[in-house]
């Protein structure tokens, strides 16, 4: 599909890459007969051609390498002259005769009508990261002219200072994300909210709502703490509420737009939506959880009795901190300053910034606890630079809290009172896990060294089996690295190209700047080996597909087309190919430089995609000539995503020290099931516990440690099923590597399987004897 503008009933979750998260989202459940209000949306084709049109880019880039990435004040000024670019560009004339059409089947002429005007991204909304609030929307929208200059204004929302920081942050290339925008028929709402089908903060696994009066800009926006109620899964009923005060409201201008409007006296206080509701709105959030078989956050408005769903998307995070640790209860509650909702879990101490939108967000210090009435997204830079997050307004559903749950940072929010009792310069300590703000520093570790009577850290049992962590972004070292894991099984090297380099490899390395090349990616890889020094990091070398590559700024001039990149040209045939070989190389000495000029020794290094034996060979050579030797202290890893790594195991045996199962491409490839489709995914095929699989792990295990070699496992699959971590226990694997956020549980699942194979094997030994 290469159209500039396509109904959103055209469109499926698979649409991301033309669509972004929410167009493709909002097309996906219109398809599945779910109430959406009808739309449009100007694909990425749209912004490439206006942006191609105008010329716009080379100044773009010009901008955004002048940037003080330390300093909010260059981001912010940078982010303004960029958008006064894009705003002061003319649509070409053929492309606003496009729109227009599209536009008179939603607001014919000579009616009236609003349309909202919402950005969608390409990494927005998508399974692993939220953007939320990083692109704009624009609601009642009244006429063509507001229409264009809306959609130019969502185009340049792309170059906001929070959107350019959070990619920053999160390690996105600036060149890998485009912007449709959705042109949706505007529903006066005279109610609306956000639901989550499992709790955000903890992961429970229970609905939680969060409704108020008028349009749900106020509660997105944490502007307005809305009720919350939790409904049970199993019975579908209401079972616990907090009913929050709500003064005001927004409603549509007399112009367009939004106003706010007071409430009666007698709505104030009480609950804004009625238990019969409620169980309605958790009946669609079940069916849309059922129809995408993962949990999801959507955005849901009443207008003439009828509820929409105006938005959908994958949860991002729950409870992404990296402890779920909590003061307790047995602190004096003379020490508590404020309450609120506990929204992103997790303690913090430090010093309280009183934050307002005057001020430079360069006033938030590293380790500060911002306290503010509302997080609003321009704020995001100095957000992931906090400690612990306060705010007076808000939910378990507004900004300051998915962006804080992404972020890994305790959050309190909803207080009502936290910028009153709070003074700058306080010490308070965060807990986010209860919603309770302290003063002074009180933290579980140190009050049990002082005998106090503190509840102790949550247990996590020692066991036999290596537990590691998978990382992707090195600058969530620090915090990740806080865990008591084993090291890092998986540390994926692409999120060093698209944060720390963000060109295609071959661009670079033609430009004559390989040593910044070899510079950058060591500069990643140490930060992840000197924050979990001495414990093991396994780095997995580059494994993006040609699709990928090309998407890379400089990418299209060295990459084909494929039809089927997922098993295309990537990995070790991609190393020892004569077009990427000196790409690979400099890999392999950022990792010589990170391991001898550094001293990281704790690096080891996995080779994705392993197809042949003769790659191999090859590929230990190019090792060999840059100094890379297997020995004592630095192991090569396989990784066993392809069958024939089962099946000839014991010849791979001789040319490594580990194998690391990739549980998703390895399912795919035995039961020849793409694992992108949904059709056969609603079908149970593509299932790491299919039996086919669970026989190839076992198979490779038994041949492994029969040649002396050990064997650990990568994909997701032990942090989401718990009956497949007690398989891999059973049969033995020496090593299962976790996402961070499942840590903690995943470890009791193991410690509880391996005390259950050690009873049968005594059982066993018992009946022998």
């Amino acid at each position: 599909m290469d159209r500039k503008i396509v109904d959103v009933n055209e469109l499926h979750v698979e649409d991301i890459p033309i669509v972004g998260g929410k167009g493709a989202n909002l097309g996906e459940l219109t398809n599945a007969g779910f109430p959406v209000p009808e739309a449009f949306v100007l694909t990425t084709f749209s912004y490439d051609y206006f942006v191609n049109n105008g010329k716009l880019m080379p100044e773009v880039e010009k901008k955004l390498a002048g940037i003080d990435r330390t300093s909010d004040d260059s981001l912010t000024q940078a982010s303004e002259e960029i958008r006064a670019i894009f705003e002061e560009c003319a649509i070409p004339d053929d492309l606003k005769k496009e729109i227009v059409s599209k536009y008179r089947l939603l607001v014919p002429k000579g009616k009236v009508g609003f349309v909202a005007v919402r950005s969608s991204a390409t990494a927005e909304d998508l399974p692993d990261a939220s953007f939320a609030g990083q692109q704009e929307t624009y609601l009642n929208v009244k006429d063509e002219a507001d229409l264009f200059d809306k959609i130019r204004k969502c185009w340049s929302s792309l170059f906001t200072a929070r959107a350019i920081a959070y990619r920053e942050k999160q390690g996105y290339s600036h060149s890998d994300v485009k912007l449709a925008v959705v042109v949706q028929r505007m529903v006066n709402s005279e109610f609306s909210g956000i639901m989550f089908t499992v709790d955000p903060n903890s992961g429970a696994k229970q609905i939680v709502i969060e409704g108020g009066y008028g349009l749900g800009e106020a509660i997105v926006g944490g502007e307005v703490t809305p009720d919350t109620y939790i409904v049970d899964k199993q019975k579908m009923e209401v079972v616990k509420k907090r009913i929050s005060t709500q003064t005001w409201k927004y409603v549509r201008g007399k112009e367009g737009g939004v106003e706010k409007k007071d409430m009666p006296s007698d709505m104030v206080k009480a609950q804004k939506i009625p238990d019969s509701r409620i169980q309605e709105i958790a009946e669609i959030g079940r069916q849309i959880e059922i129809h995408y078989e993962k949990p999801m956050d959507m955005e849901w408005c009443i207008e003439d009795d009828k509820v929409y769903i105006v938005q959908a998307r994958p949860i991002t995070a729950t409870g992404n901190s990296a402890t779920n640790e909590s003061v307790g209860t047995a602190v004096s509650s003379e020490d508590i300053l404020s309450n609120g909702l506990g929204a992103s879990p997790g303690l913090a101490t430090g010093k309280v910034i009183l934050y307002d939108i005057s001020m430079s967000l360069d006033a938030v210090k590293e380790g500060d606890i911002l306290v503010t009435k509302m997080t609003m997204p321009d704020m995001v830079p100095a957000m992931s630079r906090a400690a612990g997050i306060v705010t007076d307004e808000g939910g378990m559903t507004c900004h300051a809290a998915i962006i804080s749950r992404e972020l890994g940072t305790p959050c309190v929010v909803g207080t009502g009172n936290a910028t009153e009792v709070l003074k700058d310069g306080m010490e308070v300590t965060v807990d986010g896990t209860t919603g309770t703000v302290y003063k002074g520093t009180l933290r579980k570790a140190e009050a049990a060294a002082a005998g106090s009577a503190c509840v102790c850290a949550e247990y996590v049992p020692i066991t036999g089996t290596k537990v590691m962590v998978n990382m992707s972004m090195p600058a969530k070292a620090d915090e990740i690295a806080k865990l008591q894991c084993d090291g890092v099984g998986l540390m994926r090297s692409e999120f060093l190209f698209t944060n720390y380099i963000g060109e295609h490899p071959c661009a670079v390395i033609e430009e004559g700047r390989t040593d910044e090349l070899i510079d950058k990616l060591a500069e990643g890889i140490a930060k992840v080996c000197r924050a979990f020094y001495p414990r093991p990091i396994t780095l997995r070398t580059s494994d993006f597909k040609t699709n990928e590559y090309r998407d890379m700024k400089g990418g299209a001039d060295y990459e084909p087309n494929e039809d089927n990149p997922m098993i295309g040209w990537r990995g070790c045939s991609r190393y020892v190919s004569e077009s990427y070989r000196e790409a690979f190389m400099c890999e392999l000495r950022a990792i010589k430089k990170v391991r001898d000029e550094m001293g990281f020794k704790n690096l080891n290094m996995m080779l994705p995609f392993v197809r042949t034996i003769e790659e191999v060979e090859d590929i230990t050579e190019m090792m060999k000539q840059v100094g890379l030797r297997r020995g004592r202290d630095f192991k090569l890893y396989f990784m066993a995503e392809v069958p024939v790594n089962i099946f000839m195991a014991d010849e791979f045996c001789k040319y490594c020290d580990w194998f690391s199962i990739g549980s998703n491409d390895l399912t795919q490839l035995t039961m020849g099931c793409d694992r992108d489709s949904d059709i056969l995914g609603h079908m149970g095929y593509f299932d790491e516990r299919q039996e086919g699989v669970k026989r190839a792990i076992a198979q490779l295990i038994k041949v492994a440690h029969e040649n002396g070699k050990h064997v650990s496992i990568c994909g997701q699959a032990p942090s989401v099923y718990p009956e497949f971590t007690e398989f891999l226990v059973e049969q033995g694997i020496d090593c299962i590597s976790l996402n961070p956020d499942t840590f903690n549980k995943t470890k009791r699942i193991i410690a509880s399987a391996e005390q259950r194979v050690l009873l049968r094997d005594l059982r066993n030994l018992r009946d022998k004897l």
